[in-house]
């Protein structure tokens, strides 16, 4: 086995962006369930139906998702963006990779 740097030197802004929806979707997916599990009884206000609280969970839960993915999208793209930029001019960022048959 062979170890071989490389040299990043250019990330694609939209895969990089992709990936960070992708980690956006998961950290959304967990915040959605504390916030829904922690709103569905502080909404359920005695006298009022359970549905009112069961939907306030439910779309706590969906807008933590979807805010996520954008920000997550967003975010990552801007990093790319910054990276490409910044490195353009001094390199880039090594890697060393290892050769397996």
């Amino acid at each position: 086995m062979t170890t071989t740097a490389y040299l990043v030197k250019k990330l694609g802004v939209m895969s990089v962006a992709n990936v960070g929806s992708i980690i956006g979707m998961i950290f959304g997916i967990i915040l959605g369930l504390i916030n829904a599990i922690n709103l569905v009884p502080a909404s359920s206000i005695p006298g009022d139906s359970i549905v009112l609280g069961l939907s306030s969970g439910i779309m706590t839960f969906l807008i933590n998702v979807i805010m996520g993915i954008f920000f997550g999208f967003l975010g990552g793209a801007i990093i790319a963006f910054i990276y490409n930029f910044a490195f353009s001019k001094k390199g880039g960022i090594e890697v060393d990779l290892e050769f397996r048959e």
